[in-house]
């Protein structure tokens, strides 16, 4: 038997037990005549005691341990001399009788023991298998076990069904791409991996199974970022008959039950809700992070009547004019203020203007274009107090609100307004059903093309189709989307209009979706659902930014898996088989 406890459990109480510990070396020193070994598992850390008085050839083994040996101990739960208050297993060591040496380890290319070690992510995620024995990591995976528990506990208490869904299907390319995968069998014909179990869960539902739910791996080949990877995992939720208003009190009961168990924090529910426009006109983003103040406010109505050229342009343009309030924030020196002009230049704003509020007057290089009542007719609107700054943009509206939803939020960062531990959950509804591809020159859905438009427009569906809602809603929290879902259509006639307005010809829907259109037609039931970025929810809980921190192997923001080294050529005869022939290859250098 390699051990009868783990690192973490032996307390005082044990004092005198013989036991049997296995694990790594976490640390070690050596005073000579005594050696002392940390052995760590992944419970915890137990200080050994290696005595020649005890034994003289267990002392002269433990002379050849390194860091991150595997080794096998027996010995005596003894009380320690000096305990350690912050060690689980402080109050005591183990006085080590016999050693047994169960496999040796090269020298780590990064430290395992030190948890705040700085390491290069990339070496990092080369050795993910040595990455994961660090108390950072490790506590993240913890944390995804025990996310994933109690919502397969919550949901199946609920009456929910977990089924899974294929991952080889069929390709419906009006997301993101597709990944495919070839069909040996079927030559030149593809499966594709799926982007997310949209049309099988309504098909679930088709089939009667009224409550499904799934923790299920999707795909996607998109550009990645901070908070995306190619392969990812949702918390996939369907059900008929109930409705939003019910979906809603499920998800948030669902979530507050997740951060009471795991995380031991109260949040209130009901969440607040916000429609779409509301939110892009108040923050500039359709995942608004609620944790601090600064709203964007609209200037259009002040500055057209100021004699300044750049906000005259703009409006004439059909552009805006809005402004955010940083409370305190005359005190930004000169340097900070360029560096903000310069952090808003990416998204398209050539300028970025200041006013600031001192000795109860306006200062600014533009206040000279503002009469005496428009200075303050802004000071009134923007409630300025003494020492605020204000952050000025002029643009197009896109433009506008994607650099000040940025800035606002660095601006947080940056003076510290964001309090720990503080979970600001929304809803956001009324997304418009549709948006326009200017390239391709026609309708797309804003979600998907299974979306049920707003009983209050269906009578702008074809007439004034971007005017059209959707019954879809986002559940954001913290500045994240960490669910999106709506209610579906369940009526053939308004899904053959939806794919007949998104230009998709009758060969097209039969080709994509025809399995499904005649689904439709075998009685369905209103249904609807969500899926939970599960990822991006454990982000959260566990207090990062990066995606790949929750991930036990993830790839690269290159979609490059640095362990495996894939992706990778494959042998010239597995393409032959598959009738495949590739007309460039590009060789990645992994070193």
């Amino acid at each position: 038997m390699f051990r009868d406890h783990n690192c973490s459990e032996l307390t005082k109480l044990d004092v005198g037990k013989k036991i049997t510990l296995s694990g790594w070396v976490n640390k070690r020193r050596d005073h000579g005549s005594m050696i002392f070994i940390d052995i760590r598992d992944r419970y915890g850390i137990t200080q050994l005691i290696f005595d020649p008085e005890i034994s003289s050839i267990t002392h002269e083994m433990a002379k050849k341990l390194r860091n991150e040996w595997v080794f096998s101990i027996k010995g005596e739960v003894a009380l320690r001399d000096a305990p350690n208050p912050n060690l689980k297993t402080g109050d005591i060591e183990i006085l080590v009788e016999n050693l047994k040496i169960l496999s040796a380890s090269k020298p780590s290319p990064f430290p395992i023991f030190e948890d705040k070690t700085e390491t290069n992510e990339e070496l990092r995620l080369k050795y993910r298998y040595l990455d994961i024995r660090r108390k950072p990591i490790l506590d993240k995976l913890k944390m995804r076990h025990l996310v994933m528990l109690e919502t397969r506990n919550f949901y199946s208490e609920n009456g929910f069904l977990e089924i899974n869904t294929p991952i080889l299907c069929k390709s419906t390319p009006e997301g993101a791409r597709d990944y495919l995968v070839p069909s040996r069998v079927y030559k030149g014909n593809f499966y594709a991996l799926p982007q997310s179990p949209q049309i099988f869960k309504q098909l679930l539902m088709i089939g009667g199974i009224d409550k499904y739910f799934q923790i299920a791996p999707c795909f996607r080949d998109e550009d990645l970022r901070a908070d995306r990877q190619p392969e990812f995992t949702q918390i996939d939720v369907e059900m008929s008959f109930d409705g939003k208003d019910k979906l809603f009190e499920l998800v948030e009961t669902h979530l507050k039950r997740v951060f009471k168990k795991c995380k031991n924090i109260d949040i209130t529910i009901p969440f607040e809700k916000m429609s779409h426009a509301e939110c892009l006109e108040k923050y500039g983003s359709d995942k608004p992070d609620l944790r601090f103040d600064m709203e964007l406010i609209r200037l259009d109505e002040i500055a057209k009547k100021t004699s300044f050229s750049i906000f005259l342009d703009t409006l004439n343009a059909d552009g805006c004019v809005k402004a955010i309030k940083v409370e305190k924030g005359a005190d930004l020196s000169r340097k900070k203020l360029d560096e903000y002009s310069s952090f808003v230049k990416p998204f398209g704003l050539k300028s970025l203007f200041f006013i600031k509020k001192t000795n109860g007057s306006l200062t600014s290089s533009i206040t000279k274009f503002f009469a005496d009542d428009l200075l303050k007719e802004i000071d009134e609107k923007m409630q300025i107090a003494n020492d605020d700054i204000l952050f000025i943009a002029s643009d197009a509206e896109t433009k506008v609100n994607q650099a000040l939803d940025h800035l606002r939020r660095k601006i947080a960062h940056d003076r510290n307004l964001i309090k720990p531990n503080v979970y600001k959950f929304l809803w956001v509804e009324d997304f418009p059903l549709f948006e326009f591809d200017v390239e391709e020159n026609r309708l797309k859905s804003m979600h998907h093309p299974f979306t049920s438009p707003s009983t209050k427009d269906i009578h702008l569906l074809e007439k004034e189709p971007l005017k059209v809602r959707a019954d879809a809603y986002d559940l954001v929290l913290n500045g994240y989307e960490i669910a999106g879902g709506s209610q579906r259509i369940y009526d053939s006639e308004i899904q053959s209009k939806i794919f007949k307005l998104l230009n998709l010809s009758e060969e097209d829907i039969k080709q994509k979706f025809g399995f499904f259109i005649d689904a439709l037609e075998y009685g369905t039931p209103p249904h609807g659902g969500i899926a939970y970025g599960f990822d991006r929810l454990i982000m959260i809980l566990t207090n990062t930014d990066n995606i790949r921190d929750v991930i036990a192997f993830p790839k690269t923001l290159k979609s490059l898996d640095l362990m495996s080294s894939s992706p990778c050529l494959v042998n010239q005869d597995q393409l032959k088989e598959l009738e495949i022939k590739t007309q460039e290859i590009e060789k990645i250098t992994w070193e």
